[in-house]
């Protein structure tokens, strides 16, 4: 759907927050909740959603871990940061990225100057929990996927840090829930949503 074709309510019938002017990049850990805050922010402000790991899979005609698998993780990245970029110039909306995406300089480059990062932020728990029985995780294919997940926690909080915008996601509130946080760090930023 396009700017012009937004109406002034949401799907549910509650006023729609405003109208987009950057995309809004979701990051953080895996399990942090990208995906469905995302698309469920997306249809609250009636504006496309996209995945950047579900665009690369598309692609490549492969799941992330068979890419990881074939090609290793150095290609993988390459893809995504390609995927980004075209994501960002064609369409605004919300983008959902892969946990690493955030992490190289030239992605961080690439949301500053088009979007808007916002970060998820969750405990190391409420991500275990919400990871530890999905097999679609490659980095966590390891011996002991409890403390490889806390050892990239520990590498990656403070370069999600640097995210514009970061919102806690407790693992108890509601997905509807998570976007009105969102929706209120927003507030913050009027060069990306214009408050009605």
């Amino acid at each position: 759907m396009s700017e012009n074709e937004q109406t002034d309510v949401c799907a549910d019938g509650a006023p729609r927050p405003g109208k987009l002017k950057k995309t809004i990049v979701m990051v953080g850990m895996m399990g942090a909740g990208k995906t469905a805050v995302g698309r469920a922010l997306a249809a609250r402000l009636g504006v496309p959603f996209l995945d950047s790991d579900q665009e690369i899979e598309l692609a490549a005609n492969m799941t992330i871990p068979e890419i990881f698998s074939r090609d290793g993780e150095a290609f993988f990245r390459d893809k995504e940061t390609q995927v980004i970029a075209r994501l960002l110039k064609e369409e605004q909306g919300v983008l959902s990225t892969g946990g690493g995406a955030f992490l190289a300089e030239r992605n961080r480059k690439l949301i500053s100057d088009q979007g808007i990062a916002v970060c998820l932020q969750a405990d190391l728990d409420v991500l275990w929990n919400r990871v530890k029985h999905k097999d679609t995780r490659p980095l966590l294919r390891t011996a002991d996927p409890r403390a490889t997940l806390s050892g990239l926690y520990e590498a990656r909080v403070p370069i999600y840090g640097l995210a514009d915008l970061s919102v806690q996601s407790d693992g108890v509130s509601s997905i509807e829930e998570m976007v009105d946080k969102v929706l209120e760090a927003l507030k913050a930023r009027p060069d990306v949503l214009d408050w009605k």
